[in-house]
């Protein structure tokens, strides 16, 4: 599908045309739940206006969430404004190892609890069941579809979903170990208004459109074509994010943020990005505050957890500003949170999906007073080499 990304809720009279899909990005993952109520259910309406025909809401595809939400909390108040009843969970993505079966979640071969979601520094994950996990973030009823169900097809799929909501159920985590399981799944929710998931679970909905005359073949996706410098702004604490920058580093300019100095400094920013200056040209530079969850854990109890965090967003935010002021057109942003920072902090509102780089992780293209390639990564995903993989696939 043809997509374009918006940040944040759109205004009123934002043009959206010659496109099959709108993404409208939220910076609500780990906000009070009642923030991430009002903008999703704002996102919603916009969203209704502009007579959108089905609506995905799009968690990380760990859950990663907290027992007060704000998975739950949102999808019950998605469902109150659609009026509808009943709704998929299912944060599968496997080609990128997030897996679940019999409602458990695994990150490759290990449950979701004993991965490295189990140290997050803001939504650590330490139960697997996701039937659990939900139950706790809503007052309605959680079933699960099971593989031994998911294996047989979308009509047996449909079948146990009616079963489910006949039942009371408001929500049904579905398994999902393949792509072939989440085609099926995207066939047999051909139907509902809200669907929640990983963005995994969307690849079997385009054909439902397509089935329906409401789509045509996939569009060419053009490729960004910014020149300038490049750059990558690292701040997730990920495992595999840990393995990238480790790689990175020891063939790129590389400059490590310590946050108890960024702390005690008001010009912290500044002195990151005179060394930019003297490095930033033909080979891209890294700058990361990526730690071993020891070092972040010793970082959150001298500054606190939230202030530690808001902390390096605001200075990644500045950091990137000035990046691209002293000419980086090319910009690969790794973690959530990070990158809702940085696009916050650069004015972004709007990007054209591009090519993937890695499973789930597209350059975008980012347009304005300055065009500017973008690659926003979830701190999991991607590669060992993906930096490097993803300037070499730029003209």
């Amino acid at each position: 599908m043809r997509t374009t990304q918006v940040i944040g809720v759109p205004e009123e009279n934002t043009p959206i045309e010659g496109v099959d899909a709108v993404v409208v990005a939220l910076k609500s993952r780990s906000c009070p739940p009642e923030e991430a109520i009002r903008v999703s259910k704002a996102a919603l309406s916009w969203l209704r206006r502009q007579r959108a025909r089905q609506f995905f809401f799009k968690y990380c595809s760990t859950f990663d969430s907290t027992d007060r939400g704000n998975i739950g909390p949102v999808a019950d108040a998605l469902l109150a404004d659609l009026e509808d009843d009943f709704a998929i969970v299912c944060p599968a993505f496997p080609t990128n190892g997030r897996t679940v079966f019999n409602g458990h979640h695994f990150v490759g071969t290990q449950l979701l609890s004993d991965s490295g979601m189990r140290d997050h520094p803001v939504t650590p994950m330490t139960e697997s069941d996701l039937v659990r996990v939900l139950g706790r973030q809503t007052d309605g009823k959680v079933g699960l579809v099971p593989y031994a169900v998911v294996r047989n097809g979308s009509s047996a799929i449909v079948d146990h979903m009616t079963s489910l909501q006949a039942g009371g159920c408001r929500y049904a985590v579905v398994d999902a170990i393949t792509d072939v399981h989440l085609m099926a799944i995207g066939e047999a929710c051909a139907d509902h208004q809200l669907i929640t998931g990983g963005s995994g679970v969307a690849l079997g909905l385009p054909d439902n459109f397509r089935r329906r005359g409401l789509l045509a073949d996939a569009a060419r996706i053009p490729m960004p074509k910014p020149q300038g410098a490049g750059a990558v702004l690292s701040g997730s604490c990920s495992q595999m994010t840990l393995t990238q920058v480790a790689l990175t580093r020891e063939s790129w300019p590389s400059f490590a943020i310590d946050p108890l100095e960024m702390a005690g400094s008001q010009d912290y920013a500044e002195k990151v990005l005179t060394w930019a200056s003297d490095h930033v040209g033909d080979t891209p530079i890294l700058i990361y505050s990526t730690a071993d969850p020891e070092i972040v854990a010793r970082v959150q109890s001298n500054l606190g957890r939230s202030e530690s965090g808001s902390a390096i967003e605001h200075a990644m935010g500045e950091i990137a500003r000035g990046l691209i002021d002293m000419g980086v057109r090319r910009l690969v942003v790794a973690g959530g949170e990070t990158s809702g920072a940085v696009t916050q902090a650069l004015g972004i509102d709007r990007l054209q999906i591009g090519p993937e780089i890695d499973p789930g992780v597209p350059w975008c293209e980012a347009s304005g007073t300055r065009r500017i390639a973008l690659a926003l990564k979830s701190g999991n995903f991607g590669a060992e080499t993906f930096f490097a993989k993803a300037f070499e696939m730029l003209p």
